[in-house]
């Protein structure tokens, strides 16, 4: 008995001692928590965000490229993703997410208490389960790199994302973090980053119009954006859509009625994944790109923290004078046009090898090839390279009917390539300077070189409006007459044809007469026309004062030259052609703005007179076409131009609002028509002009006049009319006249 009293002695005592341990571990435990979550606090384990920070949280965001008229041609960006705002957004997506991943949303400040611990329960019983809110899910999304693999690290971090969790439920509204948390996820594959990248990728809408099914697809996403992606698991993907309308018929957001029907319907999708060349301009806006990157370096221009802006990460708003409608018929009319024009080259070339005498076009081909470096890279050698592109692979071209995926050898690819014709077009409006369309090639997926600006060629006949000039303006008159007959100059002797002898300046540059137009340069002399092309902004840097330039012999840009006609059409004032207003950054305020550059070049009555005989050449000489071909009425002007060879044809065409050029030609200047009939300016350039003035002029939103060129402000002192003196002049399509030599003089 005294054996038994003493245990149960013992026994209370080892309980009180029991007892004060428990409390002692509990408190040391709580105790060594506090630290913990303190030191977490303190940033001991990782940086925090600052209170810079979450006000201004960072996220990857696409700079969009946005045009005249509101529409946005294309995005730069490293994640696909554009912010939006909170009435952006459709309720039934708010209530989707909120119902699937957070039905205490609006009650908590940060951490569901309530949903953490029955979660803990769910998951000692195997059920594993999420318990993180909204809110942390949005503090993992802006302030860490991703979901920590590490154990000991995805604690550390779950206990950081509560923190900043609550310190964001201080800051902003749960509006503002439903927003910020649409803004910020990421929806896995196809670069679809935020909701208005999925909306537009997924279903080819925006946020504000998703329907209740649509936005469940988008939120069922987020478990798991692969295994339920309902392109690469449809099944999955309708499964887990289901899940989420009952969820929100749970809540209250849809009756039983509504998510039965709903619940029924297929997935119906309008896939729209995004890749950089897609969309309206891409060539402009891949040589916009590198044309603000040089911006920014050469003017310093950096962020508040000293960092240099970054177009793929920093949602800036690039705002450009480029209309996306006329864009868009610049880009048709291109495409109808070169289509036809291919089947007549291909005709050409049918029974003969353009490369019999130019095998270095294809060891070109072959060098500056993509293929070619990844198999340096890999180490072959100079031979095996060799043989490897005469090897017959899968490989995927271009054609005019869609890319067409083949069995071919790599050089019967660049033979095929280069055997397809290029063409850019570049639209402006001369009082403006304002950039209205531009046109780089013809399919920026295989073509990526941009012939508006980049890419040079020689502009022949298109210059010689500029020897007329300088003659107009040293008091000659349109009607003064020149001898129209072969002419030598040193030892240069140019080509052409003559419709007579004498020709008035007016009927010369009408039908493009080489012998007419080198006599006139001889009179005025090549060094006053270099420098007026060059005042009219053309920066080609084979400009040399020599005669062989009144017939074009140097390479310039379509930019260049379509800027220099226009100078014409604006009363002799040169105004730099402008594609970029101003770039803002994500939150509005104005980081760049353009400032053109702006020069008197020509006496306004000297600018008249030339409207005046570039009127003839559409009229009645070489650019007569579209008059009886695409039946325009209005007063237009313009200047074919051809060079030899038939290698590159051009049209710069002008009305009152609108100057226009157009160049085609093959990747090399050695390919080219055979027949000056198809391969001239009138015919392989001139039409995408006509087809896209006539879609201009058809839209009658755009407002463009088709009444005439506007006078000079004191009148007009020069006497137009030939008739007086009894001339006339061949009116009717002229074959265009080229110079001697492509390779220059």
């Amino acid at each position: 008995m005294q054996r038994q009293t003493k245990k149960n002695q013992l026994t209370t005592e080892d309980i009180n001692r029991y007892t004060r341990n428990f409390w002692k571990v509990l408190i040391g435990l709580l105790v060594l928590g506090f630290l913990f979550i303190l030191s977490i606090r303190l940033g001991l384990f990782g940086p925090l965000p600052s209170f810079k920070d979450l006000e201004n949280p960072k996220n990857n965001l696409a700079s969009e490229v946005i045009s005249a008229d509101g529409k946005v041609l294309g995005t730069y960006f490293s994640q696909n993703r554009s912010n939006v705002t909170y009435e952006e957004l459709s309720p039934a997506l708010i209530n989707a997410l909120i119902s699937t991943e957070d039905i205490r949303f609006y009650s908590h400040s940060g951490i569901d208490f309530k949903r953490t611990f029955s979660i803990i329960l769910y998951n000692l019983v195997g059920k594993k389960q999420g318990a993180s809110t909204i809110t942390q899910q949005l503090a993992l999304n802006l302030f860490s790199e991703g979901r920590a693999r590490n154990t000991v690290k995805r604690i550390i971090q779950k206990f950081q994302e509560l923190i900043t969790a609550v310190r964001l439920e201080r800051n902003y509204t749960k509006e503002e973090i439903i927003t910020m948390y649409f803004n910020t996820v990421d929806f896995g594959a196809y670069n679809t980053y935020g909701i208005k990248s999925a909306a537009k990728t997924y279903f080819s809408t925006t946020p504000a119009e998703l329907t209740p099914e649509q936005a469940a697809v988008l939120v069922g996403m987020l478990k798991g954006t692969w295994l339920y992606s309902p392109i690469s698991n449809p099944k999955n993907s309708f499964n887990r859509r289901n899940t989420v309308l009952e969820n929100m018929r749970k809540a209250g957001f849809l009756s039983e009625q509504e998510a039965e029907e709903t619940k029924q319907k297929p997935l119906v999708l309008s896939f729209n994944p995004v890749s950089y060349g897609e969309g309206l301009a891409p060539y402009f806006r891949a040589t916009l790109k590198e044309e603000l990157k040089k911006i920014f370096a050469d003017n310093s221009r950096t962020k508040a923290d000293g960092t240099p802006y970054d177009l793929d990460r920093d949602g800036l708003k690039i705002y450009t004078t480029i209309d996306s409608r006329m864009q868009r018929y610049a880009e048709e009319a291109q495409r109808e046009w070169l289509q036809k024009l291919q089947l007549q080259f291909n005709k050409e070339y049918k029974n003969r090898d353009p490369f019999k005498n130019y095998q270095i076009l294809l060891d070109q081909g072959i060098k500056q090839s993509s293929r070619y470096y990844w198999l340096q890279q890999d180490g072959l050698s100079e031979d095996e390279i060799q043989k490897n592109f005469t090897e017959p692979t899968k490989l995927s071209i271009f054609s005019w009917k869609g890319v067409i995926d083949t069995v071919m050898s790599p050089l019967d690819s660049i033979r095929y390539h280069k055997l397809i014709l290029r063409n850019s077009v570049m639209s402006m409006e001369p009082k403006t300077g304002f950039v209205r369309a531009w046109v780089g090639g013809i399919d920026f997926e295989h073509f990526k070189y941009d012939q508006v600006k980049v890419g040079t060629r020689q502009v022949g006949s298109t210059a010689k409006p500029f020897t007329y000039a300088v003659a107009i303006d040293n008091g000659y008159s349109p009607c003064y007459q020149v001898p129209n007959q072969p002419i030598t100059i040193g030892n240069w002797t140019p080509r052409g044809t003559s419709i007579g002898s004498p020709i008035t300046l007016r009927a010369a540059l009408a039908n493009s007469q080489n012998f007419a137009t080198v006599d006139i340069m001889q009179q005025v002399g090549p060094v006053a026309v270099a420098n007026l092309i060059k005042n009219m902004g053309i920066t080609s840097p084979d400009l040399q004062p020599l005669p062989s330039i009144s017939l074009g012999s140097f390479d310039a840009s379509l930019y260049d030259m379509v800027g220099a006609y226009s100078a014409f059409v604006n009363h002799g004032v040169w105004t730099e052609p402008t594609y970029v207003l101003r770039v803002e950054d994500r939150n509005g305020a104005v980081i760049y703005e353009h400032n053109p550059k702006i020069s008197v070049v020509l006496n306004e009555q000297t600018a008249y007179v030339m409207v005046d005989m570039l009127k003839s050449v559409v009229d009645a000489g070489s650019g007569n076409r579209l008059r009886w071909m695409f039946n325009f009425k209005n007063p237009m002007g313009g200047k074919t131009g051809t060079t030899n060879n038939n290698s590159d044809a051009w049209f710069i065409g002008i009305t009152p609002d609108l100057v226009t050029g157009v160049w085609t030609g093959a990747e090399n200047r050695a390919i080219s028509f055979s027949s000056t009939a198809l391969g001239q300016g009138a015919n392989a350039a001139l039409p995408v002009y006509g087809l896209y003035l006539q879609k201009v002029y058809a839209d009658k939103t755009l407002n463009y006049t088709q009444g005439e060129f506007e006078l000079p402000k004191g009148g007009l002192q020069v006497t137009l009319d030939c008739s007086q003196y009894n001339m006339q002049y061949y009116q009717g399509e002229q074959e265009e006249e080229t110079i001697e030599d492509r390779l220059g003089f």
